[in-house]
């Protein structure tokens, strides 16, 4: 279950950063995200090498792709 307050969420806005610049913040920011927490990264392409690395390190995710061809993952801590 992930928490429905904003106040528990954080953004992290990729948008326009050139790789591997998005998938280092996210890294960071996951490296801090509290069990509370959850982060919305927005970024301009599928972020496909951050999927197993959430997996591997008891993370889950839902990804979504916006009609101009964004994305927005929205992750979590399991359990």
């Amino acid at each position: 279950m992930t928490p429905e307050l904003p106040e528990h969420e954080i953004t992290l806005d990729a948008r326009g950063l050139e790789p591997p610049e998005p998938l280092e913040l996210v890294l960071e920011a996951l490296s801090v995200l509290e069990r509370h927490q959850r982060l919305r990264m927005l970024i301009d392409r599928e972020p496909r090498p951050l999927y197993p690395i959430l997996d591997n390190n008891n993370f889950s995710y839902l990804a979504s792709a916006t009609a101009d061809f964004r994305y927005e993952i929205l992750i979590w801590h399991k359990g």
